[in-house]
């Protein structure tokens, strides 16, 4: 356990001693800040006016929060592969692998050590979402239950994230071939359900299945499916599994 807590300081630091984690945290803030202002503003503007939406009675959860979690996913597609390409790129490309390699370190703790640090950085993330949405939460009344529920589903979509980026980052020593790598995946994975609208059958129902998308939108409806659980913690621990096989061969 003590090289696993040394792994997390040793990675922690280094986000803080470079600009990746003050970049990351920066553009988050900002691009999430400009998605809530925009859907905050209609929002005030239609229930002012005494609008409906879609027919429908406004709604915080459905109009607002919804919505929104599915913007922070995206800016979390575009920002994650910052935090993870460089986890294995740089450990090969300046030669400290040899040193990870010959630690009394287990290599399973190296993995999960590198994991929890990047994700670390992705609870400062959804801190500053949360801190966003306390203005809804004062004047909006909206379902905690269900809000609960959509940050358990960004926070397991961003843990998958981290797992696949991890694993991409052990194949290289070029952070930036990793980088590029890691979104393009991450880029699939977000529209691969798309074929659902021009392809049925099998086929479809398998690109369905494997779109990360399919299984965000329920945690965003405040539903929790025990088949999206499954498809997440599959990629986490799949994600983090392979990375130490991986590391294991190089060895």
């Amino acid at each position: 356990m003590s090289g696993l807590w040394a792994m997390i300081r040793k990675e922690w630091k280094i986000y803080f001693v470079t600009p990746a984690a003050y970049v990351v945290l920066a553009l988050f803030a900002l691009i999430s800040g400009f998605f809530f202002y925009s859907m905050l503003a209609v929002y005030v503007m239609q229930s002012l006016s005494g609008g409906e939406f879609g027919g429908g009675a406004l709604n915080v959860n459905t109009q607002l929060i919804q919505p929104l979690f599915f913007d922070l996913g995206i800016t979390l597609l575009f920002l994650l592969p910052m935090l993870t390409m460089r986890l294995y790129a740089e450990e090969f490309r300046s030669g400290t692998m040899e040193l990870l390699k010959t630690s009394p370190i287990h290599r399973m703790q190296v993995v999960l050590g590198k994991f929890f640090a990047a994700f670390g950085i992705v609870l400062l993330l959804l801190l500053i979402a949360f801190a966003y949405l306390t203005v809804v939460l004062h004047y909006g009344k909206p379902d905690l239950s269900a809000l609960a529920v959509a940050f358990l589903g960004l926070a397991l979509m961003a843990a998958a994230f981290l797992a696949l980026g991890i694993l991409i980052s052990s194949f290289t020593r070029n952070q930036i071939v990793a980088g590029v790598v890691t979104f393009s995946l991450f880029l699939l994975l977000w529209v691969a359900g798309w074929t659902t609208a021009y392809s049925s059958g099998t086929i479809a129902g398998f690109f369905s299945y494997l779109s990360i998308t399919t299984h965000f939108q329920n945690f965003t409806l405040g539903l929790i499916d025990l088949k999206d659980l499954v498809y997440f913690l599959s990629l986490i621990v799949g994600g983090l599994f392979l990375t130490a096989r991986r590391m294991e061969l190089a060895e």
